[in-house]
């Protein structure tokens, strides 16, 4: 089939999608009045890349309802903390450990309030903390994003059977973000062309295999 064979109905989609979503305006006809609930997301791990401003970016692009928070970003500052208020301890695993216990008062609530929790793994560093942010929302039932380079999928297996997404690059997150929330999709599929729709592939109503 044609490209613009295999878009002649997500062109309906796209139609109803609008006028359905918690974003369009009410399919009767009726005065929209903006209901739309803020979402919280947390940006959980490294720190070495600009992979938070390129979702903060895109989520203000599309005019997206999130608040996004994330851990202080300061390697320093995360590690000095607890000493600069506290007072300066001799040993190393007390300096960290006043620091880490001040740190969780800040991962702790903000992890609790987040509807969404994206966990960013790169290649170059291990990321224990984004590992533990990780199975923290999990335990308490947040829908989790991943987000990391193929590369390391297997070594990420597990977490990654915790998460309701995996995305390879931030860009997928903000448009996991749009779909969710309006029921956006991307003006393009991520296969381009090669992209045929489920109905187009099965027949008329999607019948099993």
């Amino acid at each position: 089939k044609t490209h613009g064979t295999m878009f002649a109905s997500s062109a309906r989609r796209a139609i109803l999608r609008r006028a359905t979503s918690p974003g369009g305006p009410c399919i009767q006809g009726c005065r929209y009045m903006s209901t739309e609930k803020v979402w919280k997301v947390y940006l959980s791990g490294e720190i070495h890349s600009d992979w938070r401003e390129v979702i903060a970016e895109g989520v203000k692009s599309k005019g997206l309802p999130v608040s996004l928070s994330s851990p202080n970003t300061s390697h320093e500052d995360s590690d000095d903390c607890g000493a600069i208020i506290l007072g300066m301890e001799e040993e190393r695993p007390n300096w960290d450990k006043i620091g880490a216990n001040m740190n969780n008062i800040r991962t702790k609530t903000l992890i609790k309030e987040a509807d969404v929790v994206v966990v960013r793994f790169g290649e170059k560093y291990r990321q224990w903390n984004a590992a533990f942010d990780a199975g923290y929302a999990s335990a308490l039932g947040k829908s989790i994003i991943t987000l990391h380079p193929p590369k390391i999928s297997h070594m990420l297996k597990e977490v990654n059977s915790a998460a309701s997404t995996v995305c390879e690059d931030a860009s997928q997150v903000v448009d996991t973000l749009a779909y969710v929330i309006r029921g956006d999709l991307p003006a393009h599929p991520r296969d381009g062309d090669k992209f045929v729709p489920i109905a187009d592939r099965l027949g008329a109503g999607n019948p099993n295999p």
